[in-house]
């Protein structure tokens, strides 16, 4: 029996993400795994121990739509200790399922038929097809080199009437660089007396090494008045499978998010909220991130030290690029590959996000493993030549 033969996709060039292609590979060569995003080491058992309480406790039906108001209250204050903004805790914090919900949200909701959105490449890979989704169209912009330095003049040539949106992410991935405040100025200048929303995707605003500061849009008067900013608990509190996290913007442009978040999941996981409302009353749990995350992050330095990578050491994030060209003039995709079947460690190519597909000769790994994973990886490394 015949299904459905006309079928119109919305998205009919999107293929399989990069991660899922490399981890499947991990699995079936049963490689050392540096390609995933996310930690693989645990939770803090008082955070999973609060989830579980709260759901002794009865808090198992719907939470608010903007998430329950001691969460928020938290979140608030968080941002006004760190950044000296402060957010309405009621019409100006939304709770979302992870900082992807609360991205593909805000595009969607601002997003019409012919917009045009600046996108900063490299870039993560849901930015494009939730702008492509919505009928907008992606300019896509390069940070220059293997730096990835901010060009705000190119950003400048590339604002037209149909600019509706401009999406950063700080810090980087997957370069690991961190936007100085200086370029966060140059990019407040630019948009100031434009109608243009600053999407800023800050995911990993507690991973920042060495003299780097994550300098948030928050921080800056004439970018918060038109910033919707994203955060993840996820990739904070290594519990990225619990799909949490948060944005916050001004009431006039969350009116518009929350009409997109009612008729899309409504609300968020409600143990859950009441677990990181209690847990974010110790600031320590991700001011703590820093320092632990620099550990993980010089440890991999030293030990690829004696390996024929070369690298730049990462800002933040918890990513570190590696350079190759000393190694082989083969294409990162195809070295990536090899890397996994001959040798046994799976990494990310950084060309496939690249505006086009350049090839800088670098391999992105996550750092974010027990010490014993990448003392395995870096053995393997080793042997790479």
């Amino acid at each position: 029996m015949a299904g459905v033969s006309n079928i119109s996709s919305k998205l009919p060039k999107h293929e399989t993400s990069i991660f899922s292609v490399m981890s499947k590979m991990a699995f079936e060569h049963d490689a050392v795994n540096l390609s995933q995003g996310y930690p693989n080491f645990e939770t803090d058992r008082q955070l999973k121990e609060l989830v579980y309480n709260a759901m002794l406790d009865g808090y198992n039906q719907y939470a608010p739509l903007a998430g329950i108001t001691p969460l928020r209250e938290q979140i608030a204050d968080k941002i006004e200790s760190l950044h000296g903004k402060k957010y309405d805790k009621n019409t100006e914090i939304t709770v979302t399922n992870g900082a992807t919900q609360a991205l593909f949200l805000a595009i969607t909701a601002f997003v019409n038929h012919g917009d045009e959105v600046i996108v900063l490449k490299p870039a993560y890979d849901s930015y494009e097809p939730a702008i492509k989704l919505n009928g907008g169209i992606p300019v896509l912009v390069q940070l220059e080199g293997k730096g990835y330095k901010l060009n705000v003049e190119e950003i400048k040539q590339k604002i037209s009437p149909k600019t509706r949106m401009l999406i950063i992410n700080t810090p980087h991935n997957p370069s690991g660089n961190v936007f100085s405040k200086e370029e966060m100025q140059q990019l407040e200048a630019l948009l100031e007396g434009t109608d243009i929303i600053l999407l800023s995707d800050e995911v990993y605003e507690h991973i920042i090494f060495d003299e780097a500061k994550h300098y948030s849009a928050s921080a800056f008067p004439n970018l918060s008045k038109r910033a919707i900013v994203c955060a993840s608990f996820g990739k904070t509190f290594h519990n990225t499978g619990w799909k949490m996290g948060y944005c916050v913007a001004p009431e006039e442009l969350m009116a518009e998010i929350w009409k997109v978040m009612e008729v899309n999941v409504f609300c968020v996981h409600h143990p859950t909220q009441r677990a990181f409302a209690e847990y974010l009353k110790t600031p320590q749990h991700y001011l703590g991130l820093r320092d632990f995350y620099q550990e993980k992050r010089d440890k991999f330095l030293h030990l690829i030290k004696d390996t024929a990578f070369k690298a730049v050491p990462s800002k933040g994030t918890y990513f570190q690029l590696l350079d190759y060209s000393e190694i082989t003039n083969e294409h990162d995709v195809d070295f990536s590959r090899r890397l996994i079947k001959e040798f046994g460690v799976a990494s990310i190519p950084v060309s496939v996000f690249n505006k086009g597909k350049e090839d800088h000769r670098q391999l992105r790994f996550c750092f974010a493993k027990t010490d014993d994973t990448l003392e395995k990886a870096a053995e393997i490394l080793k042997k790479v030549k």
